[in-house]
């Protein structure tokens, strides 16, 4: 059962949603039930816990005066019931259009059902009355309502627009319901819903289509749930509504945070649902750190009802349905990829052009070793004097080869250089690591193989050490090469050239982006074409320190001591952004990487980084990641020196978005993870 627990996306804050199109029967309330029992069944064995319909879905909407006709209110009031007991059966909560009346008003609204009964029925505040819309002939606007209650069925329940529904045991499980127009209006209700507490809003619509406005209702829907934190959950009327004068294509959408999780299909000819879970615990989360919506909330927001119900509790293990990046710095479609790389690198770019027009440079030294992140700012440093009209000639490159130094990763590093047409040079730092082995009293002085953290921090310091004199000797400055993924392992010794310089370009970019930009640099002409075979070449090196001599063949790895980069910046991505738990991190992860992993691969991705990881090995290594980052690599980063943000949640500066105590440590997110993720 724990393991069942462990996989369940219910127990991750997350909420089943359902956006329901039914083929629509004009004026015949019990077809139209029919097709609502049918699809909340299917809901219930796709473990739905919350769907909607679209607007008026029980009498169809474009019925005009029928809806003034006693007989058809009547039934539409007798299907409610057969609706409610279908909620019961399937254990998911229903939000129905229907026309209601009240007192001698009648209300276009929105009926929510669960377990059995209905729970509030919501009258639409804003009533569209000009161009094709003609509802105030048939409706009463929310606002001119007597009572807050209504009887229906024999229940009375409240009646009300902006009521929350929260479910009394599935924390943040909190919706509110608005009805078509009401979303177009300039303050929508489901606004101040929000600032009350809701994080799923609801929207039933019978928006008739035309060319563009989907597009227009997926924007709508796009920035309303970025703007409120939220999630956003929109149903419009398809097939079977009368087309007298208007057509209608059914469109679904489910957004979160601005982010679209699914769509349905448009002019389909049979029922369907489109289905997301959405993350609830995330979007508190969000709220929980955003302090100009909490502000907001207090300053705007105003009381609510609350209507409290049971939500459904089967924690069967099963997939999760959502979009889930496998490189959440690294976006699967091609296309948006392309323009994170454009907007990455130029970030880069112009950080470091500041930098050089407020000091006055004219010349950089950077150390480039062959590697990944050299290589990144080493190209950013060319574009950057190519955009100053600064002379390439004028980035001085120096390559320094240590005891373990390869011979294709130097060969790398001179072909860049020549091809680049920077100043290259190359010192030979062995020497001097002999001469203070010697003056230390280091084993290795005395011919002794000790391959200790000393042996391999004298040369990674004495590299920092002739980058910062070279600086001194030509008036430059030295440019930093550290990325972000190294800084939240902690994986750069400190003082040294992976951590300190004058300015860092990479201090913003992923390890798994940095291997696209490059790629994408390789692809372009921003740089020149002459680089692009030994881009390739670097790409396809292994990652290594180089400071141990390789052992039988088997060079250092630096992947093999803190873990794949693919792991530790989808680790990264979710604890610092938004702060979720390890046990959910872990969950999330396996969602993404397991053997059945729901991420796709970004374009251009190789073969040979196409791999899974089953639950044991994330779980080891995102141990290893929490001791890293809460314990042992925040004195470092308290420490860095300036570069530009250039990922969503991705500055890792004590003078950014980051900012944590050097003496901290891991034992809350270790137990929190040991406690809830198996072995």
């Amino acid at each position: 059962m724990a393991d069942a627990l462990f996989h369940s996306p219910k127990t991750h804050g997350f909420v089943r949603v359902a956006a329901a199109t039914p083929v629509s029967h004009v004026g015949d309330p019990r077809a139209n039930g029919q097709e609502h029992v049918a699809l909340i069944r299917q809901a219930g064995e796709q473990g739905v816990d919350l769907m909607v319909f679209p607007e008026l879905s029980l009498s169809a909407y474009a019925i005009d005066d029928l809806h003034m006709q006693a007989a058809l209110l009547d039934e539409v009031e007798r299907q409610i019931a057969v609706v409610a007991a279908a909620t019961a059966e399937a254990d998911v909560v229903a939000v129905v259009g229907a026309p209601i009346r009240n007192g001698d008003a009648l209300y276009n609204c929105a009926v929510v059902i669960g377990a059995g009964g209905v729970l509030g029925v919501v009258p639409k505040t804003y009533l569209p009355n000009y161009r094709e819309y003609y509802e105030k002939r048939w409706f009463a606007p929310a606002t001119v309502r007597a009572e807050d209650v209504i009887a229906l069925n024999g229940e009375t329940v409240d009646f009300a627009p902006g009521l929350l529904f929260e479910a009394v045991n599935r924390p943040g499980f909190v919706f509110s319901v608005e009805i078509c127009e009401d979303y177009w209006a300039p303050l929508p209700p489901s606004t101040r819903a929000a600032l009350a507490g809701a994080r799923i809003l609801l929207n039933l619509s019978a928006s008739n289509i035309v060319i563009g406005k989907a597009d227009e209702r997926a924007m709508l829907s796009a920035s309303h749930s970025a703007r409120t934190l939220s999630a956003y959950v929109f149903a419009a009327s398809g097939w079977g509504e009368s087309t007298t004068d208007l057509a209608w294509d059914g469109q679904a959408t489910i957004h979160e945070l601005g982010s679209k999780l699914a769509e349905g299909e448009r002019f389909a000819t049979d029922s369907h649902l489109t289905i997301a879970d959405v993350d609830v615990d995330r979007i508190g989360l969000d709220r929980l750190r955003n302090g100009t919506f909490a502000e907001c909330a207090r300053n705007e927001g105003e009381a609510a009802t609350v209507v409290p119900f049971m939500a459904r509790e089967d924690y069967e293990a099963s997939e999760l349905i959502r979009p889930l990046d496998r490189f959440p710095f690294v976006p699967d479609d091609a296309g948006r990829l392309d323009q994170d790389c454009y907007e990455a690198f130029n970030i880069q770019v112009q950080g470091l052009m500041r930098r050089m027009t407020a000091t006055g440079a004219r010349s950089l030294v950077i150390g480039v070793s062959g590697g990944l992140d050299s290589t990144q700012a080493l190209l950013v440093a060319c574009r950057a004097f190519d955009r100053l009209d600064l002379p390439r000639t004028n980035i001085l490159g120096f390559t320094m080869p240590g005891f373990a130094t390869s011979d294709g990763t130097k060969s790398n590093a001179w072909a860049l250089m020549k091809a680049l047409g920077v100043t290259g040079a190359e010192i030979d730092i062995r020497p001097a690591a002999e001469q203070m082995f010697k003056d230390i009293g280091h084993p290795y002085a005395e011919g002794q193989p000790v391959h200790d953290i000393t042996f391999e921090n004298v040369q990674a310091g004495l590299r920092t050490d002739y980058l910062f004199r070279l600086a001194n000797q030509h008036r430059a400055f030295v440019l930093g090469t550290g990325d972000l993924s190294e800084l939240a392992l902690g994986w750069a010794t400190y003082g040294v050239g992976d951590h300190m310089s004058h300015y860092n370009v990479n201090g913003g970019v992923a390890k798994t982006l940095i291997r696209h930009l490059i790629r994408w640099v390789a692809a372009g002409d921003l740089i020149g074409a002459g680089a692009r075979d030994t881009l390739h070449a670097i790409l396809d090196t292994e990652i290594s320190p180089e400071l141990v001599p390789a052992e039988d063949g088997v060079i250092q790895s630096t992947e093999g001591t803190v873990g794949p980069y693919a792991l530790n910046d989808f680790f990264l991505f979710y604890i610092s952004r938004f702060g979720m738990t390890p046990s959910k991190v872990a969950f999330l992860a396996h969602q993404a990487w397991g053997d059945a992993g729901a991420g796709e691969w970004p374009a251009n991705t190789p073969e040979d980084e196409k791999v899974d990881y089953d639950l044991a090995t994330i779980k080891g290594w995102l141990r290893k990641f929490l001791i890293r980052f809460f314990q042992t690599a925040q004195f470092k980063r308290s420490a860095l020196p300036n570069g530009p943000k250039v990922v969503t949640g991705g500055s890792l500066s004590p003078r950014g978005d980051w900012r944590a105590p050097s003496d901290g440590n891991a034992r809350v997110w270790l137990d929190e993870l040991d406690a809830n993720v198996p072995d």
